[in-house]
């Protein structure tokens, strides 16, 4: 009986066990809760719910409905890779909800930068210089005009235009050979690669060259790949197309990624398009321009037409930046006016206009606007987009000229507005201080306060005036150049620390927008920057976009290149993992190193520490060797080091105390794992974050090979991702004894307290679960491996509509995870397999090969099973008759039975199936029992038989799991008996090859130790009809069975003793037709009197190991019941014809009577008596040995009287007839019983009725012939007259009427003489 305690609603004094530290154990505490083996991971954060309320909501509901709410809940029942898998989904959901732009660039300025003299916590790492080509400078000493140089720095190409000759080269390689554009003779004024529109050119064109000259504009087509020796290959085709720009000074180009031209010139402030097309249609050449802004923006504000002085200079577009995600052109004019272009629908309008005056009036209320770095005529020199996917408010960033960065948010008035409508400033950011001047002399005279959670602002800074270029590239990494003296531009670079933004939302009081800085030396004057590495996005959305951390395993870091008069230079974005091995690689001693860990917890905290602490212990960390390499670093003191960091400083987990106090979850879900458990999850999450959601397989059509199916990710991906987990397996491994929580049982004995302990579990179960997660990625990353490189297309085609459905639903998070995921992927294993086989492949080797490499999916046993299936069908090769065929069949059975415990239902379908088809009944029939066996080892199938088969037991799934097997079993033995129906048994005197399968079948079937079978199978026979077959069964289980079924079913029961008798069993057969006969079965009692009579022959008979005196007493107890049971039937038939029962009372009477057979006192009492038939009382007063002589007196004397009145009611025949005839019926069927046939009473009786009421009516010696005749003895008789005279009786008492006495004794002496002469029976 299970209790429960119901809290009391009185509040009331904490009792000993409420808290997990109190020795008393509390009402509701539960020892096997301490025990699981297995823990919850918690959500990498508090604040992460991912999924968890649903679930635990479901969860109540389950517990509410099956009673687990009384007392302290259940732990949730998951497995580890269950539990390890909700874990990556909550850490994923985490790294998601990482802020967007909008959300740290808040209203208001900032100037937080961490620039720190220790190198390693720079944000950027210079990693190489090329120089220039000498055959460039040989063609630049021989300019004449102009000189322009630029970068396409994700082709890794650079370029100088000299006068009319264009020059491209790859920067990245050390004897680089120049590809020339030297066809035009005119001075080139601007150069852009630009996106080609989509069907214009062949697709090998995958970019446009727009060249710019004083007559016309060029589009020369690009075509680039990846060249063997790494990087890119750049060739350079003629389109034939060109326009003429003869008047302009185009010096502006911008192209879209639809693949629309704009540019520029630099006499006005209009914007051109170039459009282009693949041929000449009417009206409409092949490549055009068309002026959007007509007669220019400035005609609607043209400014003073006259006056003193100088005319002013015309203004014009000197940037154009795209927002290819909102359809936006943004232009920059000369005089600091922003103009925004919707180029949506393929149009061109104007949306907005903000000029520098607008500009200065939204920054007056910021409470740093009093500062020289934002003066009224304040000049912006770039522009910068921001991508919707990156924030949804922000849509740019200018520069001014001070250095001085101000985010600007664009709104529309409109619902269907095609651009904004207006834009203001969100947010500026303030330069650094000056690392040339001391920074006493940079403190403002007025401090002004912080806004937000930023420290005090610094918005004096000069040491970015006078910027003279600046670029921004997602997620906010900042280059700007400030020109110097010499002509050299100091750089100043700053990104965002990730990390510190990661936190604020868990850590309110860190900066809303911290951001790394470093001055790197350039040494020369910059031309040109570009982002030599796709653009960054960790997300599609705003939301996660920024997130550097979640992907800094997963794609390579950012690089940058920027052109310059020496050479090109190229610096990469350092992820948190290299500072953090960087800082551990030139920290200084222990304590310095201590030191950083400790820098690093309070900056990023403690998961995120623990994450990248085993991230550099895994060799991710990669720093610039001295030979300009990123190569990892494998320092051995780092690597030992980072070790020692993630044991050491990996945390303690915690108790939630509130938890605790209410019972809100059990005890062990009330501990929160250790930030060494949130960034082991964190680093798992991020290895296979790019792959989690991603299905395994894609299909498509081509027009020529038909199906296509490809993988999603790459194998080289996947491989890199393998193998970084394999290096986090090996350093789980080697540490584990050093883990809480991976330590195994030995850690448990340094708990203290029971909170220690429960914690340690805790810690043990979560990190367990990850532990079992990462096996099976990597074996999953195997499989998938595996799978592409076989005909993967061919194995697609071969499986079903519905499973090939679910292979293409299938992601990788279910592969990895799942048990629906596991199932399919060894589908697809046996579609492997079987492939090979009906290829002709050696099975053996491409199972061996799949167990070697993910043996999750594919087992030892599975390469058995593959092993056995091809032995099988080159068994059906070689023919079932031939020897080598019967070999291979009996080699596969072995095979088979090996394996057992590990085959699928399918699988032993087409095995039985295979067996069946030749004709190998005997091996079908013995691996469905060796599976069912498996199935169910502790025979708790059985069990559930022989205790009722009650519907609601678990153990019922045991039997269907057998039933299953056995119904495979029928099917052979209905194959069998129709093929041994359709062929003789015996040709020329000897069997034939039928009769001897179907032999070793049955043979097989019969001396199966399986009960559970044999009763299933005695079932089967009887719902079949062939009981015959049941009779003919030698087995020890019939009997049992039959004694079974014979509680149940009367035929069942006379199939029991059937089986006994023609089994020579007679004495059983007796016993069961002697319990037949008792039954409370609906039988007749001339049924049961028939079974009592075949259980008196049976009894009758000798039983070979039945003792004499056993088998006697069987023997009276059948004959005494018999005995009873005529005496019932005599009872009944006479009263069937008795007119004295009313016709209502009858059928009732001989229902009762003629059922089962009554007691002697209930036949006595309420039928023989009641109804005078006094012959029957004296029948039962025998079989009840019933001895008193008064009753049995009285009886004779009441029968015999009835006789006589009878008969003198019926008038025939004569009175002492009838009376002599019912004496002589009585003495035969007593047996002359001296108890129940007493003569001493009977013959007074007798002559005293012959005196009184038929004196000389019969003949005088009636009742002495009477005795005669049924063989009473003559001295019996002599001694009873003689008594009779001396007591003076009738016929001796004085005159009476009747008999002389010398006529009885004359009647006595002839009956003595004749006896004596042998003639009678004396």
């Amino acid at each position: 009986m299970t209790m429960s305690y119901v809290a009391s609603r009185t509040p009331q004094r904490p009792l000993p066990g409420a808290y997990v530290q109190t020795p008393a154990p509390s009402f509701n505490y539960q020892p096997k809760l301490i025990s699981q083996p297995s823990f919850q991971p918690s959500a990498v954060t508090s604040q992460q719910q991912y999924g968890v309320q649903g679930q635990s909501h479901a969860l109540t509901q389950q517990r509410q409905q099956t009673g687990q709410l009384s007392g302290r809940p259940q732990p949730e029942e998951l497995r580890p890779i269950e539990r390890a898998a909700r874990t990556i989904n909550q850490t994923l959901n985490q790294e998601l909800n990482y802020q967007s732009l909008d959300d740290y660039v808040t209203p208001g300025p900032s100037s937080d930068y961490d620039i720190s003299c220790q190198p390693a916590w720079a944000p950027f790492q210079k990693i190489k210089s090329y120089n220039i080509p000498e055959a460039i400078f040989t063609q630049y000493n021989n300019a004449q005009i102009s000189t322009l140089m630029g970068l396409f720095a994700d082709l890794n190409h650079a370029w100088v235009a000299i006068d009319n000759a264009f020059y491209l080269w790859d920067y990245t390689h050390p004897d680089p050979d120049l590809i020339g554009f030297e066809e035009q003779p005119n001075n080139i004024t601007a150069v852009r690669l630009v996106t080609p529109r989509p069907g214009v050119f062949l697709p090998s064109i995958n970019r446009l060259l727009v060249v710019a000259t004083t007559v016309e504009m060029i589009l020369v087509g690009v075509a680039s790949q990846a060249a063997p020796g790494g990087g890119q290959s750049v060739t350079l085709f003629s389109t034939r197309l060109s326009i003429s720009i003869k008047g302009l000074h185009v010096d502006v180009i911008e192209g879209s990624a639809a693949g629309r031209i704009f540019f520029a010139e630099s006499g006005n402030d209009d914007v051109y398009e170039l459009t282009y097309q693949q041929e000449e249609r009417w009206f409409q050449s092949r490549c055009a321009k068309i002026n959007h802004t007509s007669k220019g923006v400035t005609a609607f504000n043209p400014g003073p037409m006259f006056g003193f002085g100088q005319k002013p200079q015309p203004e014009r577009v000197i940037q154009m930046a795209m927002d290819d995600a909102r359809g936006l052109l943004y232009t920059l004019s000369s005089r600091s006016t922003v103009r925004v272009f919707s180029l949506r629908s393929n149009g061109f309008a104007l949306t907005l206009t903000k000029t520098s005056s607008n500009i200065a009036t939204d920054i007056q209320h910021f409470p740093s606007n009093n500062t020289d770095l934002l003066s009224p005529n304040l000049s912006i020199i770039s522009i910068n987009p921001i991508m919707s996917q990156e924030a949804s408010k922000l849509h740019l960033m200018v520069t001014t000229s001070t250095g001085c960065r101000m985010y600007m948010s664009g709104a529309s008035s409109a619902v269907y507005s095609i651009g904004p409508t207006s834009m203001v400033v969100q947010h500026i950011k303030f330069p650094p201080i000056d690392p040339s001047r001391p920074p006493t002399e940079q403190q403002p005279s007025t401090q002004v306060a912080s806004y937000g959670n930023n420290p005090a602002l610094n918005n004096i800074s000069k040491a970015l005036v006078p910027t003279r270029r600046a670029v921004r590239y997602a997620p906010g990494y900042f280059f700007c150049f400030v020109p110097k003296d010499e002509g050299n531009d100091l750089l100043f670079v700053s990104a965002p620390d990730t990390g510190r933004i990661a936190r604020a939302r868990e850590n309110p009081s860190l900066p809303k927008y911290p951001e790394l800085g470093l001055w790197p030396h350039l040494g020369s004057r910059a031309e040109d920057i570009g982002l030599a590495s796709p653009a960054f996005e960790a997300s599609q959305t705003p939301a996660g976009f920024g997130n550097e951390l979640a992907v800094q395993y997963d794609n390579p870091a950012s690089e940058v290149a920027i052109l310059t008069n020496t050479g090109v230079h190229t610096y990469r974005r350092r992820r948190l993992v290299d500072m953090f091995a960087s800082a551990i690689k030139i920290g200084g001693g222990d304590e310095g190193l201590e030191g950083e860990i400790k820098r690093f917890i309070r900056s990023y905290g403690p998961s995120e520490t623990a994450s990248t602490a085993l991230a550099v212990a895994c060799g991710q960390g990669l720093d610039v060797t001295s030979d300009s390499r990123v190569a990892k670093i494998t320092d051995p003191v780092v690597l030992e080091f980072a070790r020692k960091a993630f044991i050491e400083h990996g945390g303690k987990p915690q108790f939630n105390e509130n938890q605790m106090m209410d019972q809100s979850v059990p005890t062990i879900d009330a501990v929160r794992p250790s930030p060494r458990h949130e960034g082991l999850a964190l680093y798992i999450a991020r290895l296979v974050r790019s792959i989690w959601t991603k299905p395994v397989v894609q299909e498509s059509m081509s027009p020529v090979s038909g199906l296509v199916v490809n993988p999603t990710v790459s194998m080289t991906k996947l491989q890199t991702i393998s193998q970084d987990l394999l290096l986090l397996k090996e350093f789980l491994e080697s540490n584990k004894s050093f883990i809480d929580g991976l330590a195994g049982p030995d850690a448990l004995g340094r708990a203290s307290t029971k909170q220690d302990e429960i914690s340690l579990q805790a810690e043990h179960r979560a990190l367990h679960s990850l532990v079992v997660l990462v096996e099976n990625i990597i074996e999953g990353i195997a499989f998938v491996q595996v799978l592409f490189e076989e005909q993967i297309t061919e194995i697609m085609s071969s499986l079903s509509n519905e499973t090939r459905q679910q292979v293409r639903n299938l992601t990788y998070e279910g592969l990895f995870s799942t048990a629906s995921g596991k199932d399919m992927a060894k589908e697809l294993v046996k579609a492997i397999v079987n492939r090979n086989i009906a290829n002709g492949s050696n099975v053996e080797t491409v199972a061996e090969a799949l167990r070697r490499r993910c043996g999750t999916f594919c087992s030892s046993d599975d390469v058995i099973i593959f092993k056995a299936q091809e032995l099988l069908k080159r068994s059906s090769e070689a023919g079932s008759e031939s020897e080598s065929g019967r070999n291979l069949l009996n080699e596969s059975l072995r095979l088979f039975k090996q394996v057992a415990n590990s085959l699928t239902m399918e699988q032993l379908q087409w095995a039985v199936q295979s067996f069946t088809n030749m004709q190998f009944y005997a091996g079908a029939i013995q691996l469905a029992l060796d599976v069912a066996k498996e199935s169910d080892r502790g025979n708790r199938a059985l069990a559930w038989i022989q205790e009722g088969r009650q519907a609601q037991d678990p153990r019922a799934m045991a039997f269907d799991s057998r039933k299953r097997c056995y119904n495979m079993i029928y099917e052979v033995i209905a194959n069998l008996d129709q093929a041994s129906s359709q062929a003789p048994s015996m040709v020329d005197g000897q069997y034939t090859v039928t009769a001897r399968r179907r032999t070793e079948a049955y043979d097989v079937i019969e001396t199966s130790e399986d009960e559970a079978f044999q009763t299933d199978l005695y079932d089967w026979y009887l719902a079949q009809g062939r009981t015959d077959r049941l009779l003919e069964i030698h087995s020890p289980y019939i009997v049992t069975y039959l004694q079974r079924k014979a509680l149940d079913d009367i035929a069942n029961a006379d199939l029991l003793w059937r089986y006994h008798s023609q089994n020579g069993q007679n004495h059983e057969a007796a016993r069961v037709q002697l319990e037949l006969a008792q039954s409370a079965f609906t039988l007749t009692l001339d049924q049961r009197i028939e079974y009592l009579g075949r259980a008196k022959a049976n009894a009758s008979t000798s039983t070979p190991g039945v003792a004499r005196q056993t088998r006697y007493q069987l023997l009276r107890s059948v004959s005494d019941l018999l005995d009873v049971a005529n005496i019932q039937s005599d009872v009944l038939q006479r009263l069937k014809v008795d007119h004295r029962i009313s016709a209502e009372r009858l059928p009732q009477i001989i229902k009762e009577l003629n059922d089962t057979i009554l007691p002697f006192d209930v036949l006595y009492n309420q039928y023989a008596d009641q109804a005078g038939f006094f012959d029957l009382c004296l029948l039962i007063y025998q079989a009840a040995d019933h001895r008193n002589p008064t009753d049995i007196r009285n009886t004779w004397q009441n029968l015999l009287d009835r006789k006589h009145d009878e008969t003198v009611g019926r008038g025939e025949p004569q009175p002492y007839e009838a009376v002599s005839e019912a004496v002589r019926s009585m003495g035969t069927r007593l047996n002359l019983s001296e108890i129940m046939f007493p003569i001493n009473d009977l013959v007074p009786i007798l002559e005293r009725y012959s005196v009184e009421f038929q004196n000389g009516v019969g003949p005088e010696t009636w009742v002495m012939d009477t005795m005669i005749d049924i063989g009473v003895p003559f001295e019996s008789l002599y001694s009873v007259l003689e008594g009779m005279f001396y007591n003076d009786e009738a016929p001796f008492q004085g005159k009476t009427g009747g008999i002389s006495p010398k006529t009885s004794y004359t009647s006595l002496k002839n009956g003595s003489k004749t006896a004596v002469e042998g003639q009678g029976r004396y």
